[in-house]
């Protein structure tokens, strides 16, 4: 597999990321380093984990995998989504729950929703009989600074436009959520 296809497939699965970085951190608002290494390390180091779990199940496992890997990642994002809607409108402070998106279970749960199809790379991997460590690599790094740029973007938004920005973040996760179902339906 040559170097440009790797890179492609590696921009193709950090869009997701890309997108939900600018989503949460417009959220945000003010974004911290902390929070541009929190999160852009978790999205790297799942893109770059996933196909080698993908290509590690290899061929025995896949047609489970297929059937639900789809609707895992639209609940997830479906979720956090509605999460940050609802927290968007929410005028009490004690049932504002979205809290910080680059921590905790909800750090997690996007990680894992937005890597899902890097799984499914990793079969793909294995059915071609390619080795998944050097691509992983690569889909990893380009991941975590998609998500960099994504969380500087994002952040200038949220700073600007405030509580719209999470609406709109929220909106926007629910978006992707349905994307990928569609996609997959």
């Amino acid at each position: 597999m040559s170097f440009i296809t790797i890179v492609g497939i590696a921009f193709g699965l950090a869009m997701d990321a890309f997108a939900v970085s600018i989503a949460s951190s417009a959220a945000l608002r003010d974004v911290s380093a902390r929070q541009m290494f929190r999160l852009s390390f978790h999205f790297g180091f799942f893109q770059f984990m996933m196909p080698v779990v993908g290509w590690l199940a290899g061929l025995s496992v896949a047609r489970w995998i297929e059937a639900y890997d789809h609707w895992a990642a639209f609940g997830l994002l479906a979720f956090i989504g509605g999460r940050m809607i609802y927290g968007a409108f929410g005028k009490n402070d004690k049932f504002h729950t979205t809290g910080d998106p680059t921590r905790g279970v909800t750090l997690v749960m996007l990680s894992v929703a937005t890597s899902i199809d890097a799984l499914a790379v990793g079969l793909s991997f294995a059915m071609l009989k390619v080795s998944a460590w050097y691509p992983s690599l690569i889909i990893g790094v380009v991941a975590a600074g998609m998500t960099l740029i994504g969380m500087n973007i994002g952040g200038r938004l949220g700073a600007r436009f405030g509580k719209r920005m999470e609406l709109i973040g929220g909106l926007v996760l629910i978006g992707i959520g349905v994307k990928i179902l569609v996609e997959h339906l």
